[in-house]
């Protein structure tokens, strides 16, 4: 019997709904790592690209705990002197949702080039409706 190597030709990619209204940003982040890396497969191989497709709706409507409303930042910088800017996730939440959301699923993933190609398979959306419906996604249970 021989071992099983994921590659392109044998990967199954399905996909899957999380809706985040009224639970935390971080555990629908979590799961939406899990699903886009393909942890939750048998078939899981750590260097291939075996992950599924994910659509989180409702990213408005996730909850931060906590004081994280107003003492966690969202920090980007130019490269320049001077060039950092800085906003609250209050400001973050309420203008770019779907921007949050994103950068929570990105720092839950590994540093290397099979997270892009993973991210380009993860879809947000603020509101409860997307055009995802032809794809029948399955609803997954975000803890």
């Amino acid at each position: 019997m021989s071992t099983f190597m994921a590659n392109k030709g044998n990967i199954v990619r399905k996909w899957y709904i999380l809706d985040a209204a009224g639970k935390p940003l971080g555990k629908t982040a979590a799961a939406a790592a899990t699903l886009l890396r393909g942890k939750h497969k048998p078939e899981y191989t750590p260097h291939a690209d075996c992950g599924d497709f994910v659509v989180i709706v409702n990213a408005e409507k996730a909850v931060l705990t906590g004081k994280k409303l107003e003492q966690k930042y969202y920090r980007t910088h130019s490269g320049w002197v001077g060039g950092l800017k800085e906003t609250k996730y209050r400001l973050l939440m309420q203008q770019k949702p779907e921007l949050a959301m994103r950068v929570a699923v990105r720092g839950m993933m590994p540093r290397n080039i099979v997270t892009k190609d993973s991210l380009t398979r993860l879809h947000i959306y603020r509101g409860a409706e997307h055009p995802h419906t032809a794809q029948k996604p399955e609803a997954w249970a975000a803890n």
